[in-house]
């Protein structure tokens, strides 16, 4: 029997294998959990093809920019699932390339909106939408992907940085709104991955470089962490948790500046 035995799960933001969230879907997979996925429109295809492979047959295209798109989304999911969402993994993140890298300062009002809207207004539209389902599960989890981008400023994230402030708090908001009907709502904060998506960050080379160099672990965080860190979340282990940001990152934002190399990395490079 494996942690997540007889739950559902809706995963949302598969855009490839590369993704956190498609090794999350993996991972719920095999702890016994029945998936479905929600994919971008350009998306429907690739998704479609790699979710077969794994033996997924739910695949729902939705624009989260349009209600109407969401809300058909949402009603596909619950005749899918006979009308209980135990998990909903919210992995959704998007900013115009142009405000990504240089000064911040450039950021336009129309990338700004668009990032709020995508990155942070989706999950709050979600958590509405899943709430009739979620209240029929014995045990509701609702967890977001965010980065410590939006806590501190991390060079080059800019905007993204802005729209994971947004959804921390929306995060704890919502934790506070849906209490009371036994849903859970947590974040996990990653460290940087390798991700289609995360090598559009401006020099993000260089923030996989100093996790080696200094994080406590002196290692970079894997796919296999965070989504090991999901599965926690969705199962009956973390019944208590609710309104938290949980780091996984090996341990780099208890450093307080992350700048020169760590002695022992230091060590370890003169001796090879």
């Amino acid at each position: 029997m494996g942690l997540l035995e007889g739950k559902t799960a809706l995963i949302t933001g598969v855009a490839n294998k590369m993704s956190i969230a498609w090794a999350i879907a993996g991972a719920f997979q095999k702890e016994g959990a029945e998936i479905a996925l929600f994919c971008m429109e350009n998306n429907y295809r690739r998704v479609s093809k790699i979710a077969r492979e794994m033996g997924i047959q739910t695949v729902i295209p939705c624009d989260v920019r349009k209600d109407e798109d969401i809300s058909r989304a949402f009603s596909a999911i619950d005749s899918v699932f006979g009308g209980k969402l135990d998990t909903l993994v919210h992995s959704i993140a998007y900013a115009q390339i142009e405000d990504l890298g240089g000064e911040f300062i450039r950021v336009s009002r129309s990338g700004w909106n668009m990032a709020l809207e995508i990155s942070a207004y989706s999950l709050v539209a979600f958590c509405r939408l899943a709430r009739p389902m979620m209240t029929k599960s014995d045990n509701a989890s609702v967890m977001a992907l965010t980065f410590g981008g939006g806590e501190k400023v991390t060079p080059g994230y800019n905007i993204m940085g802005i729209a994971k402030a947004a959804l921390n708090m929306s995060i704890q908001y919502l934790a506070y709104d849906l209490g009371p009907d036994r849903i859970r709502v947590n974040g996990i904060s990653s460290g940087p991955i390798k991700t289609l998506s995360s090598m559009m960050v401006e020099d993000f080379s260089s923030a996989l470089n100093l996790m080696e160099e200094q994080a406590p672990l002196l290692r970079n965080v894997t796919l296999e962490d965070v989504s090991g860190t999901a599965i926690y979340l969705a199962s009956s282990l973390s019944s208590g948790v609710t309104g938290s940001i949980i780091r996984v990152e090996a341990g780099i934002s208890s450093l307080i500046a992350p700048s020169v190399t760590h002695p022992r990395r230091k060590a370890l490079s003169k001796s090879n």
